[in-house]
């Protein structure tokens, strides 16, 4: 390899959180702890950046908008880590989106989905993922970063 291949700097992961999640710390307490959306986000960034990557850090309430990110990250980006949230359960839009990038996806959620209402048992985005961290708070997102790195070692 030359120097320039051998010093190149990965390519950024991009952190995705679905619809509510930026009423964290506000919305059901109970369930989603009382951390941010922001504490989500600089945990993320601190976890990427001791393991030698950059963070794209996004957050919508927007289906579509969601969908035109995943595309646009194409060839642009390590991997993903995504919290679908409430499209989880109903998207099969974002299921087909995610195929779009060919990079390895980590499936992250704050609560125990499996502890939940039934209809939170069903997933269209685990059968795409490398990996999927449910019920560990926002230290899921941690673990889904260091997974995703040793994914692409």
């Amino acid at each position: 390899m030359s120097d320039t291949e051998t010093s190149r700097e990965p390519l950024p992961i991009l952190l995705l959180n679905g619809p509510n999640l930026n009423t964290l710390g506000v919305r059901q307490p109970e369930v989603y702890g009382s951390d941010t959306l922001a504490d989500v986000v600089q945990l993320a960034e601190r976890t990427a950046s001791e393991l030698g990557f950059g963070l794209r850090a996004a957050q919508t309430n927007h289906e579509g908008e969601m969908i035109d990110w995943i595309h646009e990250a194409r060839g642009q980006i390590t991997g993903i880590v995504i919290n679908p949230a409430g499209w989880t359960h109903t998207s099969v839009a974002l299921a087909d989106a995610l195929v779009v990038p060919e990079v390895p996806i980590m499936e992250v959620h704050i609560s125990n989905v499996h502890k939940r209402e039934s209809f939170r048992h069903h997933s269209y985005v685990s059968p795409l993922a490398a990996g999927i961290i449910v019920g560990y708070g926002i230290r899921g997102y941690e673990f889904a970063i260091r997974r995703l790195a040793e994914l692409v070692g």
